[in-house]
């Protein structure tokens, strides 16, 4: 067989918002199949066998079979290879921990030409899984060798740099379980959770409403201390030292063993714990001051280190430490017993996947002081039987959540209120768990601000415990829902008017609004920024505003269809006509393979597929194309028209719907089983202004304002003293 040219990737684009492919982030990318148009999967001799020789899980897909195995009957049927890359890059997310579902593949109007798309929640993770796949591919089709775990690894390690951590995932994961909407803010764990005024913030597991002065406290684990003891929560006693012989000096005073940490480390970084002789604590000191600004020896409590994770001053989850050890058998070092003995539990690992990890003691001061006490090196061979101390309560990884004794539940959630946090994480010694502390001489020993969350997720041992939802839950009422009002209008016939009435109908209903359209951004009624604004990144600006309470966002086809929509869900959505192939976009519209009307009802059918459930479609009646798209909303349509006699109109209104219309130079609100309600006249100056523009506008406007249960008396008010002419930017 001869070996085939490569597909060509002719342009990859990230759509970052709901799209003509989904509700979701994809990344759709042009493929030029070159000769392999004329080649699908039952013309290439084994090419089937070797794709599913380096994929099994393959013959897991569903494809449009609907079920397992769906995939593998189309390969051997035969189908495309823009269609088999598709799997391919899906199963790559699949095996680096990424799991993905969604994919689609289709012809352009240009022979050999496809569209493939995929779900994409970070832009790098998948274009390098499409990098990827792209070559694993070609190496299946041509006959050539290629290393599916290294590419597997490569993807996995992008997952690692560039997506989210596990901690703030959860967290993420359980607000979108709960319909509120995300926006991540940095490259890093700082995420939006909802929009505008209404949103919230988490950095992994602190919140906005994390108290800097709380957080500066937990981590002065001496004043720390100072303020449990006062509230009457069990310490150990303590005290700051500054040399190594004011160390030993203090635990002669607090009575041997005693406990050597800085008091400003983290992840237990110096801290030596069971010091009994003045050796083990001077040594103990100088590890300390390397990990810290000062050193603090207290008592040693003896029992197993938990971690308690408080939100909202509620226990929500517990996990309890464990000691590590190895025994001798007389032939093998220290080091080869813990790779023998330890580091082959496959719970160990390198990466966030595992519970535990691996145990490397060159690299850990704190277990090599250990192994000196015991009178051993990493080199050491201990004798044949000899149980030899590896670490010190090692991974926090065994879930405890269901034996925490009420008191124990008590005081933890006393010493998070004490120091002021939100959610944080409390590091308990005791030897029994499900007994009250003070009986047992066990003690609160750190409080700690940002506590991870992923011993709770993917425990060791135990149940794996919903914290992500608690604090979601903690930072949203159960009834919110993270959103403020967001108007999206989609079409080319007056959308800018649409959009400059609308905000100005919520602005007078007291909202402060923030507006981005063709005529510039706006944020109440002055304009900040002047240029077309009807577009992704605008959007996104207004949705992170703090300030603004309700949102109105100019939508045309080439934004939907270079970026997506810029919110995921909307109250109201407009749309007007489907007349942008024939507008002055057909250029940018033509690069997306649009050339006709009729392919603009899937353009624009977008903004009716994100109305909310409770929310509204307003819906030009006059325009049989965007009449068909009232089927596809999840919430209520209005339909607006010039003729009130509109047998659309007429239609709906039987049916207890509501329209929007003109009688008698009047702005006339509809609706089955009420009285019309005549709310303007349009023989005013303001109203004659937007009817010369286009009348259809402003009965689109209206019908939004009444959508959004603004009152007629105050729409008509805004009729009256609309003035469409742009403020100057300032």
């Amino acid at each position: 067989m001869s070996k085939k040219n490569d597909i060509k990737l002719l342009r990859i684009n990230y759509l970052r918002g709901p799209n003509i492919w989904t509700y979701r982030p994809v990344l759709e990318v042009w493929l030029d199949l070159g000769e392999l148009e004329d080649c699908p999967s039952n013309t290439l001799t084994g090419f089937n066998a070797r794709l599913t020789a380096m994929m099994p899980a393959l013959v897991e897909h569903h494809c449009g079979v609907g079920e397992p195995g769906g995939f593998i009957e189309r390969l051997t049927e035969g189908t495309w290879a823009g269609h088999i890359l598709e799997h391919v890059v899906i199963e790559l997310l699949n095996l680096a921990g990424m799991p993905t579902g969604f994919g689609q593949t289709r012809s352009t109007s240009q022979r050999g030409v496809y569209r493939m798309v995929f779900r994409a929640r970070d832009e790098q993770v998948a274009r390098t899984a499409l990098k990827a796949g792209h070559a694993l591919l070609m190496a299946a089709i041509n006959d050539e060798s290629f290393d599916v775990d290294a590419a597997v690894n490569d993807v996995r390690t992008h997952i690692d740099e560039f997506y989210l951590g596990p901690s703030t995932a959860a967290i993420v994961g359980a607000a979108t379980d709960r319909r509120i909407p995300h926006i991540r803010l940095n490259d890093g764990n700082l995420v939006q959770l909802g929009y505008g005024a209404a949103q919230r913030r988490i950095w992994t597991a602190e919140s906005d409403l994390t108290s800097a002065i709380a957080e500066g406290i937990s981590r002065d684990k001496d004043l720390t201390k100072v303020l449990l003891k006062s509230c009457g929560v069990p310490v150990p006693e303590g005290e700051v030292v500054t040399s190594m012989e004011a160390a030993w000096d203090a635990a002669q005073d607090i009575g041997l063993p005693v406990v050597v940490k800085p008091t400003d480390g983290n992840h237990g970084r110096g801290v030596s714990l069971d010091l009994n002789s003045r050796e083990d604590v001077e040594a103990a000191y100088k590890l300390a001051v390397q990990h810290g600004r000062d050193v603090l020896v207290e008592r040693y409590i003896r029992g197993d280190e938990h971690r308690i994770l408080v939100v909202g001053g509620k226990v929500v989850a517990a996990a309890r430490g464990e000691s590590a050890w190895v025994t001798g058998d007389g032939q093998s070092t220290v080091l080869a017993l813990i790779d023998l003995q330890l580091n082959t539990d496959p719970r160990r690992g390198l990466t966030e996947d595992f519970p535990l990890n691996r145990i490397n003691i060159l690299n850990d001061d704190v277990v090599q002081l250990d192994l000196q006490r015991q009178g051993l090196s990493p080199q050491a061979v201990p004798a044949d039987g000899r149980r030899v101390l590896i670490q010190r309560n090692g991974n926090v990884a065994i879930d405890c959540t269901d034996e925490v004794h009420p008191d124990v539940a008590y005081l933890v959630g006393l010493a998070a209120r004490v120091v002021g946090l939100d959610i944080a994480g409390i590091d308990v010694v005791a030897q029994d768990i499900s007994k009250p502390l003070l009986a047992q001489g066990g003690a609160v020993v750190e409080v700690n601000a940002g506590p991870g969350l992923l011993m709770h997720l993917k425990p060791a041992e135990g149940l794996p415990r919903p914290v992500g939802k608690a604090i979601a839950d903690h930072l949203f009422d159960e009834d919110a829902s993270g959103r403020v009002p967001i108007i999206g209008v989609a079409g080319s016939q007056g959308t800018g008017n649409i959009a400059r009435l609308t905000a100005w109908l919520l602005h007078l209903s007291g909202k402060h609004v923030g507006l981005a359209c063709r005529d510039g951004l706006f944020l109440g009624s002055r304009r900040v920024e002047s240029g077309d604004r009807a577009n992704w990144a605008a959007g996104q600006r207004l949705l992170m505003n703090r300030e603004v309470n309700a949102i109105v966002l100019e939508n045309g086809a080439a934004c939907i269809l270079n970026d997506g929509l810029a919110y995921d869900r909307c109250a109201v959505g407009v749309v007007t006509d489907l007349m942008g192939s024939e507008a002055p976009v057909e250029a940018s519209l033509a690069e997306h393979d649009i050339h006709e009307i009729g392919q603009m009802f899937k353009v624009l059918r977008t903004q009716v597929d994100v109305v909310l459930p409770d929310g509204v479609a307003v819906l030009n009646a006059a325009d049989e194309r965007v009449v068909e798209m009232a089927e596809l909303c999840d919430g209520e349509v209005i339909f607006y028209a010039l003729d009130h006699q509109n047998p659309t109109m007429v239609a709906h209104r039987a049916k207890g719907g509501r329209t929007v219309s003109i009688e008698d130079q009047h702005v006339l609100l509809t609706h089955n089983g009420y009285m019309p309600v005549r709310c303007a006249d349009l023989n005013s100056p303001a109203a004659r202004r937007m009817m010369g523009e286009n009348a259809s506008s402003l009965l689109a406007a209206v019908a939004v304002a009444w959508a959004l249960n603004i009152p007629p008396d105050l729409i008509a008010a805004g009729l009256e003293t609309f003035d469409p002419a742009s403020k100057p930017a300032r």
